[in-house]
C-alpha cells in the first residue's frame, strides 16, 4: 500500500503541472481527493491491514493528502495570478492619453427667446401663468366671444376630441386670460405661454403645433396707447433699439378695436423674400382692447375697468431673434442646426 500511495502522489503531482484552468483543477481534485477519488478508495482498504501497520499507513496517507492539497492550493493561486496578469495586459489604461471631451447640451433657441420674454414681462410687473392644453370649447371660444358659426370653430380649423365639439386641443392660450379674470383680483397683468394646436399646413412660417405667449392687462384707464407702447418696448428689448414695427387694423372677436403687429423681415430688410412671402414684413402678433362683452362675461365692470390683450407666436419671435429663415428648422431637431445657437 505504501508503494501505491507514492505512485498516486507522483502521478497526481505530475498531472497537476498540466492543469491550466479552474474546470481542469476541479476535475483533478475529484479524481484524487473526492469521495470516490483514488486516495479515498485506497484509504477504505486500510481495514485489511494488521493492527501494527494501520497507524503507520494512516499517517503516511494523511501526509500524501496534505501534500496534494498544498500543491492544489499553490496551483490555484498561480492560475489566479496568471489570470490577473492577463487581464492587466488586456485592460491596460494609458492614463496619459487625453480624455474624451463631453459635449454639453444647451437651451433650444425657442426657449432662449421664451426666457427672454418672461424676463422682460416679469420686469414690467407681469405674472406668468400656465394652463391646460386640453381645453373646453367654452373657454377656448364661447367666453372669448367667438360664437357658433365663427370660422375658427370649424372642424377644418380645430382639433376636437368629441363630436359635440366640447373638448379640444386649445388653439390659443387665451383661455388662461378668462380663467385669470374669473379668479384673480383686479388689476391683472399676466402672460400665459404654452403649446397650441391648429390645422395649419406646414410651411416656412406655419405649423399645426406651435407655441404662443399671450398677455393680458386689466386696470383702470387702460388705452390702446398703453398696448402699443408696451409691445414696442418688448420688441426693442428683444431685437434691438430701432426695430421697425407696424400696426394694422384687424378683427378678433375677443378684442375691439383689434390690430396685428408686424416686424420688418430680418431676411430681406423689408425688400421682399420667400420668408416674408414678398411682403417685407412678418406678422408677429395679434392684439387689441379686450371686448367689453368678454370683460362683462367675467364679472368685470366695464364702466370702471378696461384692458388689452395680445398673442405672440413664439416660433416667429425666435425666427426674428436669431434670423432663422424657415420655421420647420425649429422642430426638426437637427443637431447641425441647433448647435449654432
Amino acid at each position: 500500500m505504501k508503494e501505491t500511495l507514492e505512485q498516486i502522489k507522483t502521478l497526481a503531482i505530475s498531472e497537476l503541472d498540466d492543469v491550466r484552468d479552474a474546470n481542469a483543477l476541479d476535475a483533478w481534485r475529484v479524481k484524487y481527493l473526492g469521495k470516490k477519488g483514488e486516495l479515498t478508495v485506497l484509504l477504505k482498504q486500510m481495514g485489511k491491514l494488521s493492527a501494527e501497520e494501520r497507524p503507520i499507513m494512516g499517517q503516511l496517507a494523511n501526509e500524501v493528502r496534505e501534500v496534494l492539497i498544498e500543491k492544489m492550493d499553490a496551483q490555484k493561486q498561480c492560475m489566479e495570478e496568471s489570470s490577473l496578469n492577463a487581464r492587466l495586459v488586456d485592460e491596460t489604461l494609458d492614463v496619459t492619453i487625453p480624455g474624451k471631451s463631453v459635449t454639453l447640451g444647451h437651451q433650444h433657441p425657442m426657449y432662449v427667446v421664451l426666457d427672454e420674454l418672461k424676463e422682460i414681462f416679469i420686469g414690467m410687473g407681469f405674472e406668468c401663468l400656465d394652463g391646460p392644453e386640453v381645453e373646453l370649447a367654452e373657454y377656448n371660444f364661447d367666453k372669448l366671444n367667438a360664437e357658433e358659426g365663427h370660422p375658427s370653430r370649424d372642424w377644418s380649423d380645430t382639433f376636437y376630441f368629441d363630436k359635440d365639439s366640447h373638448v379640444m386641443l386649445r388653439s390659443q392660450t387665451s383661455p388662461m386670460q378668462i380663467r385669470a379674470m374669473e379668479t384673480r383680483p383686479l388689476p391683472i397683468r399676466i402672460i400665459s405661454p404654452g403649446r397650441v394646436y391648429r390645422k395649419d399646413e406646414v410651411d416656412a412660417t406655419h405649423s399645426p403645433m406651435f407655441h404662443q405667449v399671450e398677455g393680458l392687462v386689466v386696470d383702470r384707464d387702460i388705452t390702446m396707447a398703453d398696448l402699443k407702447g408696451t409691445l414696442n418696448t418688448v420688441v426693442e428689448k428683444l431685437y434691438g433699439k430701432g426695430t421697425k414695427t407696424r400696426f394694422r387694423p384687424h378683427h378678433f372677436p375677443f378684442t375691439e378695436p383689434s390690430c396685428e403687429m408686424d416686424v420688418q423681415c430680418h431676411k430681406c430688410g423689408g425688400i421682399g423674400c420667400p420668408t416674408c412671402k414678398g411682403e417685407g414684413w412678418i406678422e408677429l402678433l395679434g392684439a387689441g382692447m379686450v371686448h367689453p362683452k368678454v370683460l362683462e362675461g367675467c364679472g368685470i365692470d366695464t364702466e370702471v375697468y378696461s384692458g388689452w390683450a395680445f398673442g405672440i407666436g413664439l416660433e416667429r419671435t425666435a425666427m426674428r431673434r436669431f434670423k432663422i429663415a424657415d420655421l420647420r428648422l425649429i422642430f426638426e431637431n437637427d443637431v447641425r442646426f441647433l448647435a449654432q445657437f
